[in-house]
């Protein structure tokens, strides 16, 4: 798996060298935004990057209200983290990352690796399930040379 990024990275580095650094950062910035769609979109169908599922969540006790009252609907897991508020893209003319940064970035390294935390500041602490949020799979490989293509034609 190195080797092939190890080649895309090659392959990727001669075409950009022949741009000027401000097109060279601005293509990356594109190809960054395409990458992290792809990777918010296999977050949301609840994939890790191995295309295997998450673990499901927990079971919480059903709440038993008045009849008539309308139930909040059930918040799909990791909705806020997958939005470009807090899965940032970084680009200059050599790089490109996507990933948390900030407080979302300890959240997410505890669901990436299957960490031990706190559910609430003074709550029990709790073993996470291991759910890989962010990863390159061939899919994504493929997406790299495409957009890159696409945005190099543009210019």
């Amino acid at each position: 798996m190195s080797d092939d990024l190890y080649a895309l990275e090659a392959w990727a580095g001669a075409l950009l060298a022949k741009l000027a650094p401000a097109q060279r950062r601005a293509i990356n910035h594109k190809v960054a935004i395409d990458l992290r769609r792809s990777q918010a979109q296999r977050i949301k169908a609840q994939q890790g990057p191995d295309g295997a599922a998450y673990p499901a969540r927990k079971k919480r006790k059903e709440f038993k209200g008045k009849n008539g009252r309308i139930k909040r609907q059930k918040a799909a897991m990791f909705a806020k983290m997958r939005t470009a508020k807090h899965l940032k893209v970084k680009a200059t003319g050599d790089q490109i990352e996507v990933g948390f940064f900030g407080w979302v970035a300890r959240v997410a390294h505890v669901h990436q690796f299957g960490r031990h935390d706190r559910v609430s500041k003074k709550g029990p602490a709790f073993k996470y399930p291991e759910r890989p949020l962010l990863g390159l799979r061939e899919p994504d490989r493929t997406l790299i040379r495409e957009s890159l293509l696409r945005h190099i034609a543009k210019n």
